[in-house]
């Protein structure tokens, strides 16, 4: 089955807490949390604060750390309830070290993959996370324009996972509309992440389930 996470990235900040609740009430299945540094990326947004009054709503919290040193920011994530804490592979020195230190923390452990990251970088970790994000954007900023050439790393992500029997998601981020759904989906993602196009659609359930219907 197919999932869609909402990112708050595209939320109405003024409204937020009304936003998420629409998102649950449309069929929503988790909460995509942005969390940026202005180092990592150019933009600041949220922090462990507001993921837990996010996660308040019901819905699991998937917070995706674009920070650097994101090691040092996990056990605040996790002491407010998230349900998955993604790190970029191009943020850490340890991968595996961190991974650990995710599960650990009662989270589950996710990896993020900047357009321009190979997909090599998680051979060695197999097993070792629950989630392998794709970005098909370079990360920053919302509203972008999905880039084509990473539909077939979706692809490699999933044929790895296949061959190898590990049974992560496969998350892609970055969009993600009705149009580039169904690609994404026969690319082998099962969640998608939906920001300015879900947030400005007329009727959020019709999109939500248009997209589910894609699996």
């Amino acid at each position: 089955m197919i999932r869609v996470a909402p990112s708050l990235l595209a939320a109405d900040y003024l409204n937020i807490g009304a936003d998420i609740c629409r998102m649950k009430e449309a069929g929503a299945d988790w909460l995509h949390f942005d969390v940026m540094d202005g180092s990592f990326v150019p933009n600041i947004t949220f922090g462990s604060d507001m993921a837990r009054r996010a996660e308040a709503c019901g819905l699991p919290v998937d917070a995706h750390l674009m920070v650097v040193n994101p090691e040092k920011h996990i056990d605040a994530f996790a002491k407010a309830g998230v349900k998955v804490i993604t790190v970029h592979a191009e943020a850490v020195n340890h991968l595996h070290r961190v991974l650990q230190q995710i599960r650990a923390a009662g989270c589950l452990a996710g990896v993020a993959l900047n357009p321009a990251t190979s997909p090599e970088c998680l051979r060695y970790v197999l097993g070792d996370f629950d989630l392998a994000l794709v970005m098909t954007v370079n990360p920053g900023f919302g509203g972008q324009k999905l880039i084509p050439a990473c539909i077939d790393k979706v692809s490699e992500v999933r044929g790895m996972l296949n061959r190898a029997g590990i049974k992560a998601i496969v998350e892609v981020d970055g969009g993600v509309n009705l149009e580039t759904a169904p690609r994404l989906v026969a690319a082998g993602a099962d969640m998608l992440v939906a920001g300015s196009a879900l947030y400005g659609a007329a009727d959020a359930k019709a999109f939500i389930e248009t997209v589910k219907r894609q699996g």
